[in-house]
């Protein structure tokens, strides 16, 4: 399948979006697709079980340098998506992934320079920027 450019994902996503076109129905969806996506992995630890979760406080050695702190620091997650949760998860993420390209478009933003002006940020700040 080839793939789709952002642009072409947000233009798309411009064309289909009739009903839900007011920037408050797209608001309200893209929280509660975001919900979806945090509902979708708590049922994939507490009825199917594919994933556990083991939440403790992060420990690290205290002469641990902010570059290799990485190293030390737990997803606290155990196991693995299986089949059927992960095409939920994948789903859920794809409507936020549909209705924040709604919002780009209602508010004349590109998704594209967006990612584009974060992956330099990123690349310029690197690790640092997010302490």
């Amino acid at each position: 399948m080839q793939d789709l450019d952002r642009g072409d994902f947000q233009e798309t996503v411009s064309q289909y979006l009739v009903r839900h076109r007011s920037i408050l129905d797209v608001l309200s969806k893209l929280q509660e697709a975001t919900a979806r996506v945090n509902r979708a992995i708590a049922k994939a630890v507490t009825n199917c079980g594919c994933l556990g979760i083991s939440a403790h406080r992060q420990e690290f050695p205290d002469d641990t340098s902010f570059h290799n702190l990485k190293e030390y620091m737990d997803t606290h997650l155990n196991g693995s998506l299986c089949e059927s949760c992960r095409e939920i998860i994948e789903t859920e993420i794809g409507q936020c992934f549909f209705y924040m390209a709604a919002l780009c478009g209602l508010l004349d933003l590109k998704m594209d320079d967006i990612l584009d002006s974060e992956r330099d940020r990123l690349s310029t700040l690197g690790l640092y920027n997010l302490t």
